[in-house]
């Protein structure tokens, strides 16, 4: 018997140490390529899962069957836009917040939908709607949704932003631009961006950060979204929307200030991320971009003759919409104000969320101007 157990445990031990030995060195392939955006674009979506109508976002997995994360390749690999671009297709994509998204409707009951619903053509091709808009307000965040729809063949896109987006603070803030500093980086130096590369926000993975083992949440998250994709394909389930939605505030606080500015020293252009904006206009190229001053909920409760609703003081967004108005005429853009087009009834919880009717208002306002810009028949 020890002459028979000898061996094995000796086999077992030259076994674990090759495992180990080749572990390592599979950590260190692995952190030397990089590979994390390479296999985002791995994906089964598109041909054995139906494509996503949204960009995946959301914390209750089990709910939603559906997650966050910050590989933009894997987002735009689960999403329809990845398929490839029919001869007869005109590409409209539509950037923007939580607002574009569709929080709290259903995927028939968002922006998209509603535009989709139109059956707009343009001479013989078919007009194609995509929801690329991503519930963070930030323009860097919607500078690198752009950047990479750029990718994806696009015709014109339509860019909702409001004045939540421009703050300077709010920049760096999310997630999605903390860890993916290298797509922001060259925007920064080329159109000379009043931020910073080095900022501490940035996430800076180190070369353990990118090992096998360094990435395994990141790689967790790329499985899960795979496997909810299943659960996506039978129920078209992609947020958990209570039963209750729980209104925008409707009586207002009596303070005057937004972000630290008051009426007697207000923001300048400076200070808001108008860069950011025309980083973004200059990286569509060619493409028409249709810039729109998204709707936003009006007070008429306590304090309306202060504020128009909970996130804006009344000086500070008329001011604001005065410098988005003169850029816009400055650059020759093609420009939308919608601010108070949208009955406030048609406001969920927050000033900037619509209800299914108030979306289908905003894209018939939309389709009109779409149509006046030779678009759309």
């Amino acid at each position: 018997m020890d002459r028979f157990d000898s061996p094995s445990w000796s086999f077992i031990g030259r076994v674990a140490g090759k495992a180990a030995l080749l572990f390592i060195l599979f950590n260190v392939i692995f952190a030397d390529l990089n590979p994390m955006e390479a296999l985002g674009r791995l994906s089964l979506y598109n041909w054995l899962l139906p494509g996503r109508a949204r960009l995946p976002y959301g914390e209750q997995i089990e709910q939603s069957y559906n997650l966050s994360l910050n590989n933009i390749p894997a987002m735009f690999a689960s999403h329809t836009i990845s398929q490839p671009k029919a001869a007869d297709e005109f590409r409209i994509i539509i950037l923007g917040d939580s607002g574009t998204w569709g929080w709290f409707l259903q995927n028939d009951e968002t922006l998209s939908a509603h535009l989709n619903a139109t059956n707009l053509t343009h001479h013989a091709s078919r007009i194609t709607f995509y929801n690329l808009g991503y519930p963070i307000m930030s323009l860097t965040k919607d500078l690198l949704i752009l950047d990479e729809t750029m990718g994806y063949e696009p015709d014109l896109i339509i860019w909702p932003v409001t004045l939540e987006s421009f703050p300077r603070e709010k920049q760096l803030v999310s997630p999605i631009v903390q860890n993916n500093r290298e797509r922001i980086r060259p925007f920064i130096t080329q159109h000379t961006l009043n931020l910073n590369p080095n900022d501490k926000q940035f996430i800076e993975p180190n070369w353990w950060d990118r090992t096998i083992i360094g990435q395994r949440r990141n790689l967790a998250n790329l499985l899960r979204l795979q496997t909810t994709g299943f659960a996506w394909a039978t129920t078209s389930l992609d947020q958990a929307i209570p039963a209750n939605i729980p209104l925008r505030k409707t009586d207002l606080e009596a303070d005057t200030s937004w972000q630290g500015f008051t009426e007697n020293t207000p923001f300048t252009k400076d200070d808001l991320a108008f860069d950011v904006l025309t980083a973004g206009m200059t990286r569509a190229g060619d493409v028409p971009v249709l810039l729109i001053n998204e709707p936003m909920f009006i007070s008429d409760g306590q304090n309306s003759d202060l504020r128009y609703n909970s996130f804006y003081p009344i000086w500070a967004y008329d001011l604001y919409r005065e410098m988005l108005l003169e850029t816009a005429v400055t650059h020759n853009w093609h420009y939308l104000d919608l601010w108070d087009q949208i009955s406030p009834a048609e406001f969920t919880d927050t000033p900037v969320h619509l209800t299914a009717v108030g979306t289908k208002t905003m894209a018939e306002q939309i389709t009109t101007e779409i149509v006046k810009m030779n678009f759309g028949n």
